[in-house]
């Protein structure tokens, strides 16, 4: 998220979390528990769309660009499959851990602190744009989304991953992990920021997309997170940038 979008507020909380972000067993444990079945949805489309063999370095050569990257789980995850990756947040501190445990890992990932809407014109060609778990957090929702729509090429993807706005999401996501089984801290999210599905994708549309894809993602009783239809609480959408 660059300022221009995102709330100070917003950015701080995050800015607080930076210290455990890459602790499993921390405050973005959820996050971590996640990562695997969101990159791996990505990544089956964006081999699908160029021709590639799963696993691997699937994405070797592919320029992706980490929007609201945080200290960088799927930024890493991503680079580990070969791509090319840039990531982006508005948070100071949380960007110095991404840094950081990037190069102790030998990673190549070119953090920038700010948003889609500071990249320049020349910047903006990237096979893939990732943004998860962020649009909940973003004030000019349409902006943010037109910003977005900018930095991929021509024929490229755009991937969001957030929260439904729906009865359930506010018991499972809000009240149950915040409160209950204290898997977030409390306050991480606004369900009133939540974002629907449709809504998702008449913005998407709105900034000249064409939605292709939905999934919903799911925590099985072990921990472990799962795709399916259901949308009601988390869900992925993958929209096209027409050539």
């Amino acid at each position: 998220m660059a300022e221009a979008t995102a709330l100070q507020a917003e950015i701080a909380k995050f800015d607080a979390l930076a210290v455990r972000w890459w602790d499993p067993n921390g405050p973005m444990k959820p996050l971590h528990r996640m990562n695997p079945v969101r990159i791996g949805w990505i990544a089956e489309r964006l081999t699908r769309a160029h021709g590639r063999k799963p696993g691997g370095a699937a994405l070797a050569g592919l320029r992706v660009l980490d929007v609201g990257c945080g200290a960088g789980l799927a930024s890493e995850a991503l680079a580990r499959l070969g791509a090319k990756v840039t990531g982006m947040d508005a948070a100071p501190e949380t960007l110095a851990a991404g840094r950081a445990h990037a190069e102790a890992g030998g990673l190549a990932i070119d953090y920038r602190q700010g948003g889609p809407e500071d990249l320049a014109a020349a910047d903006c060609a990237f096979d893939a744009v990732v943004c998860l778990e962020v649009i909940e957090h973003v004030t000019e929702r349409a902006a943010f989304l037109a910003a977005l729509a900018r930095a991929a090429r021509p024929g490229g993807m755009v991937f969001l991953s957030t929260l439904n706005r729906t009865p359930r999401s506010f018991l499972m996501a809000k009240l149950g992990a915040e409160y209950l089984l204290r898997l977030l801290p409390v306050g991480t999210h606004d369900w009133r920021m939540f974002v629907t599905p449709a809504e998702l994708g008449a913005g998407l549309r709105g900034a000249g997309l064409r939605v292709g894809d939905v999934a919903g993602m799911e925590m099985g009783l072990s921990g472990a997170w799962r795709i399916t239809r259901d949308t009601g609480v988390n869900y992925l959408m993958m929209a096209e940038k027409p050539d």
